[in-house]
């Protein structure tokens, strides 16, 4: 295994809201090694892009982070100077959004965008500013460079914009990047070409990745390790195929019977029962117990985390389980 990248650590983010404190991010914890691609899965409200902001420290009020800590090669970025921090960011560690209309300037062509993220890193040269933009577009797979690089975004299509966004965030040959469900507004076939790209992109450049979704299946074909998460607490880590083919916790066999390839023909889509609660409001224990058919009692306390080799899970019930766990961890 590659030496430890980003370090994040019992990390918590909270927003104050009329209904209370919602604890978007409660406790996580985990590692993302050199050149690993790791997986973040979980429902719209698990907490999943907020920690991916909390990650590059782009958390603003009502926001916070409360506690926890988040090392990049041994340098901590909790607590950071925002003078510091923002000198890292496109550098050292980048994010890719999930709509690039909103990331990408609309009044400025997209070789004037590109320049601003060179020029914030120290590239003073126009001439070879646009090389490495023309070389940067052509790695993610936009035909005819030099065209494109003189566009604005709306003469773009929705795949164009994802790409040039991402070609922005490779520019500075970062350390890690931050990708908070890219594909999710582009069409099928779209997303599995960005999908390729981003496989051959991050092999090339030996970056680290953190890749955010909701979607199980797309996650598969990237991730070497996924984390699921559930109401702002990681429930279940693994390698992606061992996690696949035999789920610990309930929560995310849920989530892989619900995928669209799973269903019968003719047959209705299988749905988690229920919904997220609310943040402001979390069942004591188990924050998927009301939701869960395996749960009994002993759910209304926290279950500790259990570690199996590569495996951690929290839960009292989990599936596919062997003797050889230890619980409690």
């Amino acid at each position: 295994m590659s030496a430890v990248l980003l370090e994040v650590r019992d990390l918590v983010t909270e927003f104050a809201t009329r209904a209370g404190t919602a604890r978007a991010v409660d406790g996580v914890s985990f590692d993302v090694h050199a050149g690993e691609i790791v997986g973040l899965v979980g429902e719209s409200g698990s907490g999943k892009s907020v920690t991916g902001y909390s990650i590059l420290g782009l958390i603003d009020a009502p926001g916070r982070i409360t506690g926890g800590s988040v090392q990049l090669d041994g340098q901590e970025l909790i607590g950071m100077p925002h003078r510091q921090l923002r000198a890292l960011r496109g550098r050292r560690i980048a994010m890719v959004f999930q709509d690039p209309m909103s990331t990408l300037n609309p009044v400025l062509t997209v070789s004037a965008q590109m320049q601003l993220a060179m020029r914030a890193h120290g590239q003073p040269d126009i001439a070879q500013m646009r090389i490495r933009a023309l070389e940067a577009l052509g790695k993610v797979g936009i035909p005819d460079p030099e065209r494109r690089l003189d566009a604005y975004p709306h003469e773009l299509s929705g795949g164009m914009r994802q790409r040039v966004a991402i070609a922005i965030a490779f520019l500075n040959q970062p350390a890690l990047v931050i990708c908070d469900e890219p594909t999710t507004a582009l069409d099928v076939s779209i997303q599995a070409q960005i999908l390729v790209e981003m496989k051959t992109l991050v092999h090339e450049a030996g970056v680290s990745l953190v890749w955010i979704s909701h979607d199980l299946a797309t996650v598969s074909v990237l991730a070497s390790r996924l984390l699921v998460m559930y109401a702002g607490r990681l429930i279940e880590e693994g390698p992606t195929a061992e996690v696949l083919r035999r789920p610990r916790h309930p929560y995310t066999q849920g989530l892989i019977d619900s995928l669209p390839s799973r269903a019968a023909p003719g047959r209705d889509l299988v749905q988690i029962p229920g919904s997220t609660p609310a943040l402001t409001a979390l069942p004591s224990g188990c924050a998927f117990r009301e939701r869960c058919a395996h749960a009994t009692d002993i759910c209304s306390t926290a279950p500790a985390q259990t570690i199996d080799n590569a495996r951690t899970w929290r839960c009292y019930h989990p599936l596919n389980i062997d003797a050889t766990a230890e619980i409690g961890a």
